[in-house]
């Protein structure tokens, strides 16, 4: 640290130069954090997904309904520890362009299935008890400002009411929170059975959740449940919920590829940027790094000195950029809510980000520290 001061006033020597080079490394670990927010947005529900649980769904497609009579026959299953069944309603709410995600569950099972979803006692016994309740996430009440005891009418866009009013009103009797970020806090649940009520009973369900006493088996177990009603009128489709996630996020492509690829060549622009800056400013100073051979400066100290100029710059701007981007997420989060419902940069990403700002300044600095290194002093000074 007794060097600092050197090293300061050398980045300083060019003030505008290094200003742009600064400003530079700070917007690439700006756009590195928006996407590893994206990526971390894309595969949220990948990660949290369990591998004790599994997806049973109508081989055809998942819009395909599949029979309520299935539920009692893959509890039967062997390696079959519960088993309880969701329903895509997709409603809309005052406007389309107001889109989140609704489903029609059974409560108790459900909320046994996903533990992450947490309701206060009274939220659950609410529930339970009213057969218009619904429960919403966090970032969903937020959103459009609802409080428990509020009433929500939703337009049906498929479940169409066999009689009475179009509109479903549901009573909102819980907000949920997440047990952990990756917790997506924006969907909509209600009661099953309302929904039922409401189109005469058609006696289909969406898909079934299952889960497993040995997730080891979980293969075995799903290869069970789909020979059960293999050659019948509504075959299934059983996978791990991390699987289905999986494939369900890379529809698109796969998300995570194409994001490190944009990151990988934005930080190789940067680095011929940076590492260009750093070129320049040693051949600049080849006279002084002479005078400092002569005063005692070994070669290695020499090459710590224009290795760590480059580290305090790259560091410095990847600092601010991240620094930035965390800042700047929970503004736009609210934006993109509708389309990735867990937004922020994970902490892995900026501890990551940290490693390559500094990893930036070590590959920029290096082959200009290792000339400074090998300068002669003769050959240093005779450039004056």
């Amino acid at each position: 640290m007794k060097f600092f001061h050197l090293v300061w006033r050398n980045l300083l020597r060019r003030k505008v130069r290094t200003t742009f080079t600064f400003l530079s490394i700070v917007v690439a670990f700006f756009l590195f954090g928006l996407l590893m927010a994206i990526r971390n947005g894309f595969g949220a529900g990948v990660e949290i997904a369990g591998e004790h649980r599994l997806l049973t769904t109508h081989k055809v497609s998942i819009i395909q309904l599949l029979p309520i009579r299935y539920q009692a026959e893959i509890r039967s299953t062997p390696g079959v520890a519960a088993v309880t069944h969701s329903s895509w309603f997709g409603g809309v709410y005052q406007d389309p362009k107001n889109f989140f995600a609704q489903f029609a569950v059974d409560p108790g099972p459900y909320l046994a299935m996903y533990p992450e979803y947490v309701l206060s006692p009274g939220e659950k016994e609410r529930w339970l008890a009213t057969r218009t309740g619904a429960v919403a996430g966090r970032k969903l009440a937020e959103r459009f400002g609802w409080q428990v005891g509020d009433r929500i009418p939703i337009q049906p866009t498929f479940w169409r009411p066999a009689s009475g009013p179009d509109t479903y009103e549901f009573e909102l009797v819980g907000i949920y929170t997440g047990a952990s970020p990756d917790v997506d806090e924006t969907s909509f649940f209600f009661r099953h059975d309302y929904l039922m009520e409401r189109v005469g009973d058609i006696g289909q369900v969406g898909w079934y959740i299952v889960e497993v006493e040995d997730p080891s088996r979980a293969d075995e177990v799903a290869q069970a449940i789909d020979a059960r009603f293999a050659n019948s009128a509504a075959e299934t489709k059983t996978t791990t919920e991390r699987a289905f996630m999986r494939s369900f996020a890379e529809q698109v492509g796969n998300t995570g590829a194409i994001l490190m690829a944009i990151v990988a060549i934005v930080f190789f622009v940067i680095l011929l940027i940076v590492g260009n800056t750093m070129a320049q400013s040693v051949r600049e100073r080849t006279s002084e790094l002479g005078v400092l051979k002569t005063l005692g400066f070994t070669d290695r100290a020499v090459l710590g000195l224009v290795l760590a100029e480059a580290v305090l710059l790259a560091a410095g701007g990847g600092i601010v950029g991240l620094a930035l981007i965390v800042l700047v997420v929970p503004g736009l989060e609210p934006m993109v809510q509708a389309f990735l419902p867990v937004f922020r940069v994970p902490t892995p990403a900026l501890g990551l980000g940290l490693g390559l700002a500094v990893l930036l300044g070590l590959a920029s600095g290096g082959l200009p520290a290792w000339l400074a290194q090998r300068l002669e002093i003769t050959e240093a000074l005779r450039r004056r």
